[in-house]
């Protein structure tokens, strides 16, 4: 993920594909909703690979996967 000032700084980034625009380029609030998903805060957990493979996790992880591809 990069991190620009706006998306105006971003498309006049010399990298700048256009085709990963539209499923990058989105606002900070968005990514702060996808980084609060608990597959990130449940990270600390002593047994997070057990959560993770469990029930809750495999949900957890179906809804990030659900997020990052909707493009919503």
């Amino acid at each position: 993920m990069n991190l620009f000032r706006s998306e105006e700084h971003a498309r006049n980034w010399s990298g700048f594909e256009p085709a990963t625009a539209e499923t990058m380029l989105r606002p900070v609030a968005w990514w702060a909703d996808v980084f609060s998903s608990p597959v990130f805060r449940e990270r600390g957990r002593p047994d997070y690979l057990t959560w993770a493979g469990g029930d809750d996790g495999r949900a957890a992880w179906g809804a990030l996967r659900e997020r990052l591809t909707s493009g919503v």
